[in-house]
Parts: C-alpha cells; structure tokens; sequence
C-alpha cells in the first residue's frame, strides 16, 4: 500500500465532478474569445477521463475552469460545476484554496516552470502538507521523502535537499506528481504530463498516474493532445474541437467505433510503429477555428474532407449512438452512407491528406 495519503471516500450519491453548459469566455481588443462554450459531461468516482484536442480546442482552459485558476478580470463564466454534489463554479479563488490540494490538485504541463527554481525539492513538498494538512516540520519532511519513494525516485532523501535543475525532466515530473497527491485530493489533472519526454519515460509517467489512481480510489482527468497517451489510461474519452465537447465515448467503444470526423483525423496523425521508415506522418489540413468569430455550422467543417452544405450552416448537436454512453456531434458520421459515398469520391479525386488546403 503507498504511503501517499488516501484519497477521501464520501458517501455522496451521484458523479464525482458533473458539468452543465459550461462556458469561459475572455474579453479581448478583438471581441469575445469562446474558449469554452457549452460543455457538459460527468465523471464518476475512481474513473479516468481523457480530454483530447488539438492546442486551441479549449481542453486546458476547461481544466483550469473547474479548478477555478482563471483570473476573473476579462473572464465571464457561465454554466454549472458541481464537485462532490456541490456548486463550485461560482466560487471565487479565495473560497477555492480550500478545495486545491485537499479535494482537486493539477499537474502541470512544464515541470521546469512550475516548480519553483530557488527552493528545494522537500520544501516544495513540505509546505502543501504543512498548509493544508497542519503537519509540522519534521513530520511534513518525513511524508515528503515517502512521497518521492512512492513516486519511485531514488536516493528520496539526497533529492529532497536538491534543486529543480539538478534533476531531469522525468524526475521533475515524479516531483510535481508527488505534490499533487500529496494531501491526498479525490480528483487530478494531469495537463499534458508527458510534453518533452522521451518515449520510454513518459510510458513510466501514465503507468505510475494509472497505479496511484487505483491504488488511492482516484479520478483522474487527463489533458493532452495525443489519442495514443490515454489509449490504455482512461475509461472514457472526451473529444474537444474549438471550445466544443464533438465526441464521447468508453475508450474502447471510441477506438473500435468513433463517429466524428476530427476523432478520426486524431486517430491518423498517431505515428504507426509499424510504418516503413521515412513514412510520411498525417496532418490535418487547414487551422483551427478562429474563436472570436466561429464558423456558422460545424466548427471543423472548413477542413472536413466529408462535409456538405448543411455542415456550412447548421451546427450539429450532440446526439447518442448505438451505445448509450457514446455521443458525438455530426450531421455525416463516421460509417455513414453519406460518409462512405464522400470517402469514395475522395478515392478518385485525391485532396490534401487529413484535411482541405
């Protein structure tokens, strides 16, 4: 059994986390930016979720909404977040700091500018336990070195007395795990915890976020941009596209059976290992959506190979599929009749791969 604290069981009916058209929206000298505009979706207790998108689809922004880290200057928030049964979405930061550590914790994407670089590594560790927990120096300090043993980095209590530049990029990562599981919180995010990490290190990261997770009863949601990483991660998959929720579904379910075109265009940019050498890699074509001035329909139809008029003008709403925990927003779904017979004249006329332009 770790030694990490566990996560706090509630006795509390129904999903851990449930959103209701959410929205985050900015203000900026161009207009309104609709980063995020109208997610809904839960995730129950114990479960991984993968938020999958392209830089831009709102999944950061998303994150960070529900975590309440957004500053509220320029910002307007809409929709309902309920955590644990409770509205939070109204909370502002000050209320926050009771839930952060405790209840929801986040790791971030670059270790090397989050963790600060003129403190050591066990007092970054030492001072949540300290805060939130009440522990005293010592045994804060002892809980620290456990920590790092549970996160499996060697020689715990030499590490505690360095730096963040004495360590790689793999055990800075280890460390900012460690932090956010130190008070032991019934919810993490993880945003893009495997950027800038060689292959071999970053299998060593998912596997030892998926062991702590169910080792400690824990949700975990999982930020990034590569279908590949939450392949054997996640229970279920949530696809974003332009601050919009386009699909979701059981992981396998999305793997064997996805509907959106975006899923797929996902799907095949993932390198093959399979692939001779020097194969070229799949792009989708085109750009992302501009945000302050969406596209009037579908918000991928301008670089959909399948889409018709009706995609042009007429946003597709979110509709169940055969199974009833899969969702997906489009009017020509993947497998369709309408799909195939666009597929077979893409077949004799050749476009871009993976998109128009």
């Amino acid at each position: 059994m770790s030694n990490i604290t566990q996560a706090g069981t509630r006795d509390v009916e129904g999903p851990l986390l449930e959103l209701v058209d959410v929205k985050t929206h900015f203000k900026t000298h161009r207009g309104l930016v609709r980063a995020v505009d109208g997610v809904s979706f839960s995730l129950d207790r114990g479960k991984a979720l993968g938020i999958v998108g392209e830089s831009g689809s709102g999944k950061t922004i998303l994150s960070r909404s529900i975590m309440g880290l957004l500053p509220s200057k320029g910002t307007i928030r809409e929709g309902s977040i309920r955590f644990e049964g409770k509205e939070i979405g109204n909370l502002d930061r000050k209320q926050m700091r009771g839930i952060w550590g405790r209840e929801m914790a986040m790791i971030f994407q670059d270790p090397m500018t989050s963790l600060n670089p003129l403190m050591k590594i066990g007092r970054q560790i030492a001072e949540p336990l300290r805060i939130h927990l009440g522990m005293d120096r010592a045994g804060a300090w002892q809980t620290a070195e456990r920590l790092l043993q549970d996160v499996r980095i060697s020689e715990a209590s030499r590490r505690l007395n360095q730096y963040p530049h004495e360590l790689s990029g793999g055990m800075r990562q280890r460390v900012m795990i460690a932090i956010a599981m130190a008070c032991g919180p019934t919810l993490l995010f993880a945003d893009e915890p495997t950027t800038a990490l060689d292959v071999t290190v970053q299998a060593q990261i998912l596997d030892l976020l998926n062991d702590q997770r169910e080792e400690r009863n824990m949700s975990l949601i999982l930020v990034t941009h590569d279908l590949g990483v939450v392949a054997g991660h996640t229970d279920e998959i949530a696809v974003m596209y332009g601050g919009k929720l386009v699909e979701k579904a059981p992981t396998k379910v999305l793997f064997a059976r996805m509907k959106m075109p975006y899923t797929e265009a996902l799907m095949q940019s993932i390198p093959k290992i399979d692939d001779p050498s020097h194969t070229r890699l799949l792009a989708i074509g085109g750009r992302p959506p501009d945000l302050v001035h969406p596209p009037l329909g579908c918000r991928f139809a301008p670089r959909c190979l399948y889409a018709r008029d009706k995609c042009q003008t007429e946003e597709p709403p979110l509709v169940q599929a055969e199974d009833p925990a899969h969702s997906y927003a489009c009017w020509y779904p993947v497998g369709s009749a309408e799909y195939h017979e666009a597929k077979a004249r893409l077949a004799e006329t050749p476009v871009t791969v993976g998109g128009r332009g």
